[in-house]
């Protein structure tokens, strides 16, 4: 745990994968039985960096978060404990192992009401699924649950049962209307994981604008997103891990500078099993039921909004390189991406070429 943030902030996250509070998993997934609140018993603590620099650490949504403001030290404290304490009431929101979260009710009753909060990121997750064609799907957890992604008890499941829970995956047979979610399936169950921290990173910003802070940033779990400038004006760096962990790589494949901006990534190295020689990522593709066997072995996305940045990575993810790159010349208005394949290869969008450096061969992808 880093005690302070100064220069680069690495970034990495988990892609298709439960959240989870420090509680221990069920061996069922709609079982809500054992887990607390994720803001039980929680305490703050707010460390004085110097020169106007003030942090909070805390671990929530199965990761360990950042959280960094710059100004006088009563506002700056405040505004960290509100974000902090907002954080954790989101996880008691949309955790799938916390007992009372809308989203643990919604999969241990087959659907239910849930509040806007829920129902917005709910709504969100189908529009992703519609843009991407079906490589973005909230429902895929029967699946990630099975495989072991979420209680760490991995296995490769054999085709029969892989195939019986693809019956249960597809958000086309997910609905809601008027905060009520309903599933066409008996025994489907959604999990909000790959974008509830791109959320809780805006909602931060939000306070933080509401406290009157100008200058911040927040880590959460690899998510980073930074509220305007540095303090001297300058852009933040934020370095992006490299992905080839398997074979011992602790370095960064780059650098990219930004402000204002939220930065996500999805790679396969932050939760995979070995089994048989083969490495498998937490990373799913919906339409094998299988952890995806993509070309691409990291993801970055940058983007004005956190949601959309966490969004748009773990899809990006399960495509393969071509087709993701159609996918950015698709809305290059509404996000930048930074590529790299299974060659060690990095592409980086031409909107943010200028202000991303690697010491790895790089393309520019160019618009339409």
């Amino acid at each position: 745990m880093k005690k302070r943030m100064i220069a680069l902030f690495f970034i990495g996250i988990l892609g298709l994968t439960a959240l989870c509070g420090c509680s221990k998993a069920s061996s069922d997934p709609s079982s809500t039985e054992g887990d607390t609140s994720a803001s039980d018993n929680e305490t703050y603590e707010v460390v004085d960096n110097g020169n106007d620099s003030y942090s909070l650490e805390l671990f929530a949504m199965d990761t360990y978060m950042t959280l960094t403001a710059y100004g006088d030290q009563e506002t700056c404290s405040d505004a960290l404990i509100a974000s902090a304490t907002e954080i954790n009431r989101l996880e008691d929101l949309f955790s799938t192992n916390i007992a009372s979260s809308e989203v643990a009710q919604i999969n241990a009753n087959g659907g239910g009401s849930v509040s806007d909060e829920t129902a917005y990121l709910i709504e969100k997750s189908l529009e992703y699924y519609e843009q991407t064609s079906g490589a973005y799907d909230i429902t895929v957890y029967p699946l990630v649950y099975e495989w072991g992604f979420t209680t760490q008890d991995y296995k490769v499941p054999d085709q029969a049962t892989i195939s019986s829970l693809l019956e249960l995956i597809g958000s086309d047979m997910l609905h809601i209307e008027d905060n009520t979610v309903t599933f066409d399936k008996e025994g489907m169950m959604i999990d909000l994981g790959t974008i509830a921290k791109g959320y809780a990173s805006q909602q931060v910003m939000g306070i933080f604008e509401k406290y009157g802070i100008t200058s911040g940033l927040v880590s959460l779990g690899g998510n980073v997103q930074t509220l305007n400038a540095k303090p001297d004006g300058s852009d933040w760096k934020v370095a992006i891990q490299n992905p080839d962990v398997y074979n011992g790589a602790t370095d960064y494949m780059g650098v990219l500078e930004v402000t204002d901006k939220a930065v996500t990534t999805a790679g396969g190295y932050e939760r995979y099993f070995e089994e048989d020689g083969i490495i498998y990522r937490h990373i799913f593709d919906p339409s094998t039921g299988c952890p995806t066997t993509s070309s691409l072995k990291s993801v970055t996305v940058v983007a004005d909004d956190g949601t959309d940045a966490d969004g748009y990575d773990t899809p990006l993810f399960v495509m393969d390189l071509e087709a993701a790159t159609k996918f950015w010349q698709e809305h290059a208005d509404d996000f930048s991406i930074i590529l790299m394949d299974e060659n060690d290869q990095v592409y980086v969008s031409e909107d943010i070429a200028d202000d991303f450096s690697s010491d790895y061969d790089v393309t520019i992808l160019k618009r339409k």
